[in-house]
């Protein structure tokens, strides 16, 4: 037999030995036993730790978040919209990394010394899914975030864990009165705001077929002292809750009348930045949100007032915001606007 037959016989077999010997001693036992990849894998992929553990992982500590979430919009497969912890928190379990660099099943179950990511710019988060855009489902609420709030956080007015909830001064515990019993206790109110609700004094603003919920949060926040004015507070004093909130039923069941006092040329101006204004108060200044006042026929004295004392030292997370970035000229035009509009 010719010598290079023999030395590529011997070369083929050293290669199979050194193969065979490689997959011996390199290869691991259970590779190729159900096709090309480790037996054993299937098995510890099934035993994994998982890194979402769903909403009812957060529940046993978070009692009061969970029951927030689960009876609020983000919870509500009916239309399709399922926001659960994970998608704003992060995962709440983690894993660590073996030396071989795999993913292994061991791993805390809660990251970070038991805290999970709390987001801070709500504007960000919300806006992924609430930002106004053509094709996205009219279930889904949209904003036009330049004119919504500005650089306000979200979590400002809204409750994150139930947006449609709100907090802090906008949260509302008046339930509805009865108007006939307010209007037994209205005689007292009458000197200033008018026999009808309807005020004769420009710089005092007219109650009549202003949102009830509203007129009662209002009444009670001068019995508290979280709104001033010593007129009003020394006549909320003596006001149980349920007293506020007739009285506010009966002044939400009247009439309203526009005082139609703002100048015409500055109402042109105003009705573009009012723009800014739409999502709290409505459009054309009716508003239908029942914790927000209507703005449409108040009077210009008593608007602009309204306006400069937000920025000075009347208290609201949005209203403080909105005021401070107004110019004198400004403020002016949207108190004619909305003095021009009608209330009805």
């Amino acid at each position: 037999m010719p010598k290079h037959i023999v030395r590529l016989v011997l070369i083929l077999l050293a290669t199979g030995v050194l193969a065979y010997a490689g997959k011996q001693l390199l290869t691991v036992k259970s590779f190729y036993q159900f096709g090309h990849y480790r037996g054993d894998s299937v098995a510890e992929i099934a035993s994994d730790r998982p890194k979402f553990r769903t909403p009812k992982a957060c529940e046993q500590c978070h009692a009061a978040r969970y029951e927030e979430w689960a009876k609020g919009v983000h919870n509500n497969p009916g239309i399709g919209k399922v926001v659960k912890c994970e998608v704003c928190h992060g995962a709440a379990s983690s894993r660590d990394s073996n030396p071989h660099g795999d993913n292994s099943a061991t791993g805390t179950d809660h990251p970070d010394k038991l805290k999970l990511d709390i987001p801070t710019d709500t504007v960000r988060l919300c806006t992924q899914c609430h930002e106004q855009m053509p094709g996205r489902p009219a279930e889904q609420k949209q904003i036009v975030v330049a004119t919504h709030a500005g650089d306000q956080q979200c979590k400002t007015c809204h409750n994150v864990h139930s947006p449609r909830t709100f907090v802090g001064a906008l949260a509302s515990t008046s339930r509805p009165g009865n108007a006939a019993a307010g209007k037994a206790i209205a005689a007292d109110c009458a000197e200033c705001h008018g026999k009808a609700g309807i005020s004769d004094d420009a710089a005092i603003p007219s109650l009549a077929g202003q949102n009830e919920t509203y007129l009662a949060d209002a009444i009670k926040a001068y019995k508290k002292g979280s709104r001033k004015d010593a007129t009003m507070s020394g006549m909320a004093k003596d006001l149980s809750d349920t007293a506020a909130e007739n009285l506010a039923a009966y002044y939400a069941s009247l009439q309203c009348k526009s005082t139609q006092n703002g100048d015409p040329k500055g109402a042109a101006r105003g009705q573009t930045l009012a723009a800014q204004c739409v999502s709290c108060h409505g459009a054309n200044g009716i508003n239908k949100q029942a914790m927000w006042p209507s703005l449409a026929g108040q009077s210009k004295d008593y608007l602009l007032s309204a306006l400069k004392s937000y920025k000075a030292e009347r208290t609201n997370g949005m209203m403080n915001k909105v005021a401070k970035d107004l110019n004198d000229a400004d403020a002016a035009a949207l108190a004619d606007y909305f003095a021009n509009a009608s209330c009805r």
